[in-house]
């Protein structure tokens, strides 16, 4: 039964975190998101595509996609199964169904709100570290893929830290969460990341971003 319990809370993650709030949106003003700007269905491009109105409610909802995944879902699902495992199982399916949502035919956003909603779930304070890395960068640099790039990549260091030296329980499968989070967050920031290096990435104010 275990077994069974991992693979239904995997299931529910996904089609939770598959969910495509930023198109719904859209819609409901007449607007196919996946034709404008990126073509990403995720709070970024639905800034872009719908104006800040909407994409503050399509963010949170991206959050709490996530965050409903890693707190919620175990408490569904509770068995003999470890509540840690079936929140990171849960959690991470999110954010995979966030980028390659099963109601678009596969294609969705880049899963970094997911993500967060997730680890708020998992390790707050470690969230919330990172969401001042991602505001602080967005605030310097106006590219919102810098931001979810340095976000990304000082959570595992953040959630090492705060684990070793500032107190917080963090067990050691959420830390392997959080790599793994990371490496896929660059996995989709992949032609991002190209930009940036080759300092031709857009920023807020110009009139394409990818």
């Amino acid at each position: 039964m275990t077994i069974l319990h991992y693979m239904l809370s995997v299931l529910l993650g996904f089609l939770l975190g598959g969910m495509p709030s930023a198109y719904v949106a859209g819609r409901l003003r007449g607007i196919d998101v996946r034709a404008v700007g990126s073509g990403n269905i995720g709070a970024t491009n639905a800034l872009r595509a719908l104006g800040w109105r909407w994409a503050v409610p399509v963010m949170g909802v991206d959050l709490v996609k996530g965050y409903a995944a890693a707190a919620w879902v175990p408490r569904i699902m509770s068995s003999g199964a470890d509540p840690i495992y079936l929140a990171i199982a849960s959690g991470g399916a999110a954010v995979v169904g966030h980028v390659f949502t099963p109601f678009l035919r596969f294609r969705g956003g880049k899963g970094v709100a997911t993500a967060a909603g997730a680890l708020l779930a998992l390790v707050p304070w470690a969230a919330l570290v990172c969401a001042c890395v991602f505001a602080a960068v967005v605030g310097a640099t106006r590219t919102v893929s810098a931001a979810s790039l340095a976000a990304a990549g000082s959570l595992p260091l953040v959630v090492f830290l705060l684990g070793r030296y500032g107190g917080v329980v963090t067990p050691p499968p959420v830390l392997w969460l959080s790599l793994a989070l990371a490496a896929f967050v660059f996995w989709t920031h992949r032609t991002n990341l190209r930009r940036l290096l080759a300092g031709t990435e857009n920023r807020f104010g110009r009139k394409k971003e990818g």
